[in-house]
């Protein structure tokens, strides 16, 4: 029984992955060690409290929040500097598992980070990428810092520059990865820039940016939402009756609306007999929430659906353009999520809905110019954001390619 151990033992002190560069198929398997024994463990010298943080700086703020740099500071006494770019350190957050590399002088700003330094034995990038291949670190690390240090990493010599090339290889990924999200800011920044501009501001009946055809045209008129199209309030077919659900038909709730434009599939489906109790909606109408914490989330449908009780669609009349009103309800969306109030449960119900007044050109042709402008950008920006997810989907896969299956 004890040499069936040891050659089990054995079997997994040296693997290979499934994908080798071709000048390393012929060398030494890799060998695994646990993280504690693979870095040291520092504590920067210096925390910094939330409301030192600036909005810029000479240094930037590393802590436990979601973003790479969440503020910055001047305090050159608060600095941790030992970091380079062939060693960076990797910022591990104790609570919300948040994995960061940093190569560059930067500063601690909450408690529960713990900074790894890889020790000669592992390319500190190397490791990064190694952390990030098993799904535990997303589940049980942020709960437990002494979980990490438990884990085994499976690892090449690093004097045969194996690890630097897989490091290099996932380095060049994650900057196009990164550089590509921020195409995706810089679009949004441009669309909310341009909306400003073809929207007449707050007192004004015309926009700053008008069309060349239409700069003599008459000045925009205010509007109530309940004049410009069929306001209709969603409803949820009886959760009680399972035969009004798991269908094809669309049922829309919040949760469907995300940062794209169009809801084109719902996470809840209904039958055809589930949807005949719905209040339809036909496709291209705009769909508003206007209850809950996602208030001012909106939307167009695809396809002909039913909404919940949350949301409010708006179904154009004839002279009115769709396209056009999602653009300014999109525009106004946080001004008009304010009407809600201070309250346990926010809420805008159908009579207040109706009631907000938008500014709308006189011609159609001219909410129909505007409406192509911002929805080309719309696609451009969608298409941006879907080769982000694109770039990240092909790097977990060849992770799963270039680092041994265990």
């Amino acid at each position: 029984m004890k040499n069936k151990n040891m050659e089990k033992e054995n079997e997994i002190k040296t693997v290979v992955p499934a994908l080798r560069f071709p000048a390393f198929r012929n060398t030494e398997g890799w060998k695994n060690d646990i993280v504690n024994n693979l870095v040291d463990i520092i504590i920067p010298p210096k925390k910094i409290a939330l409301q030192e943080y600036l909005n810029e700086g000479d240094y930037p703020i590393i802590d436990q929040s979601q973003k790479y740099i969440s503020g910055w500071i001047n305090d050159k006494d608060a600095v941790f500097r030992d970091v380079s770019l062939n060693n960076p350190f990797i910022v591990f957050g104790d609570h919300t598992c948040i994995l960061k590399k940093v190569s560059c002088p930067f500063v601690q700003g909450a408690d529960g980070i713990k900074v790894l330094k890889s020790k000669d034995s592992i390319d500190g990038n190397f490791l990064y990428q190694a952390l990030l291949v098993c799904p535990v670190t997303q589940e049980e690390y942020k709960r437990h810092f002494s979980i990490l240090k438990q884990k085994k990493v499976f690892f090449p010599s690093i004097k045969s520059g194996e690890q630097q090339k897989i490091a290099d290889c996932f380095s060049s990924l994650d900057d196009l990865i990164e550089a590509t999200a921020q195409k995706v800011k810089a679009l949004e920044k441009h669309k909310k820039g341009l909306m400003q501009r073809l929207f007449p501001a707050e007192g004004k009946n015309m926009p700053d940016l008008r069309f060349p055809e239409f700069q003599e045209k008459k000045e925009w008129k205010e509007k109530q939402l309940g004049n410009i199209g069929e306001i209709i309030t969603g409803n949820t077919p009886s959760t009680k009756d399972i035969t009004n659900y798991g269908g094809n038909k669309l049922f829309v709730s919040p949760a469907d609306i995300s940062n794209n434009r169009y809801v084109s599939d719902t996470k809840i489906k209904l039958t055809d007999k589930g949807f005949s109790v719905g209040r339809y909606i036909p496709a291209n109408s705009v769909l508003f929430v206007c209850i809950g914490s996602t208030i001012g989330k909106v939307a167009q449908n695809k396809f002909e659906c039913i909404t919940n009780q949350q949301i409010n669609s708006i179904v154009p009349y004839e002279e009115y353009l769709s396209d056009f009103i999602y653009s300014v309800l999109e525009h106004k969306a946080s001004q008009i999520a304010m009407l809600a109030g201070q309250q346990a449960v926010p809420i805008i119900n159908k009579t207040l809905f109706s009631s907000i007044s938008i500014l709308v050109p006189p011609q159609k042709e001219e909410q129909q110019k505007i409406a192509n402008c911002l929805s080309s950008l719309d696609e451009l920006i969608e298409a941006t954001s879907r080769k982000v997810e694109i770039l990240k989907e092909h790097k977990k896969g060849l992770m799963q390619q270039l680092f041994p299956k265990i």
